[in-house]
């Protein structure tokens, strides 16, 4: 098979996969494929490079299965349903939230769904300031809620043991700490039902805004 970028992206998934965003390194990547390293810097420079690359692609995924939410309505639900696509995606993939945060999206074409998002939200009353401010807070929530979520796994189904509730039970000392020991079942368990009352209250805050009088925007 001749290597080109999308073979190497392939691969690159597979590699993360299995090792985690700290394994994924562009000399294991070049033994994987059975080729020399320079093999991989001829389409990638560094792995950064590279980890733009594997976001780009995530991201056009997630988009390409959050278009059919478009006619959503009322907007509330649309805002939910988006940001629950995003995790799921991220999901897929063993450090997906930590392999995406922060990267540099190099399609320009994925304007396209920024466009779109920003569009709906001004078109029911939003300003464009208030539109990327709450975007941005659904967005920033869902990253930070999954690099939190897939850190309690050393690999999907394989949980990490500096989670365990039962130590962690043991090492909190109660009395001092009665609520922070309580917590414990409330962070690390019931994933999918956390998020979306994260997200609830986060559109319910993006719905207050809307509803104020226009001269307190």
């Amino acid at each position: 098979m001749a290597l080109d970028r999308e073979v190497i992206l392939q691969q690159a998934f597979c590699v993360l996969n299995e090792a985690g965003l700290e394994g994924l390194t562009l000399r294991r990547l070049a033994l994987q494929l059975d080729v020399k390293a320079p093999a991989i810097y001829w389409h990638f420079k560094d792995k950064r490079d590279l980890l733009d690359e594997m976001a780009t692609q995530v991201f056009r995924e997630s988009y390409q299965k959050s278009a059919s939410l478009d006619s959503i309505r009322p907007w509330q639900e649309w805002a939910t349903a988006i940001s629950q696509g995003l995790r799921q995606t991220l999901l897929r993939y063993r450090d997906g939230a930590k392999m995406f945060s922060g990267t540099y999206l190099t399609d320009a074409e994925l304007y396209a769904p920024m466009e779109a998002n920003l569009r709906r939200l001004t078109g029911e009353g939003f300003t464009l300031r208030q539109a990327v401010i709450g975007l941005g807070a659904l967005y920033s929530y869902t990253i930070g809620f999954v690099i939190e979520e897939q850190a309690t796994q050393l690999a999907p189904g394989e949980p990490n043991p500096q989670y365990d509730l039962a130590a962690r039970d043991r090492r909190v000392n109660k009395e001092l700490y009665p609520l922070a020991a309580a917590a414990g079942a409330e962070m690390f368990t019931q994933y999918e039902g956390r998020f979306a009352e994260g997200l609830e209250l986060i559109v319910m805050g993006l719905t207050a805004v809307l509803a104020r009088p226009p001269s307190a925007h």
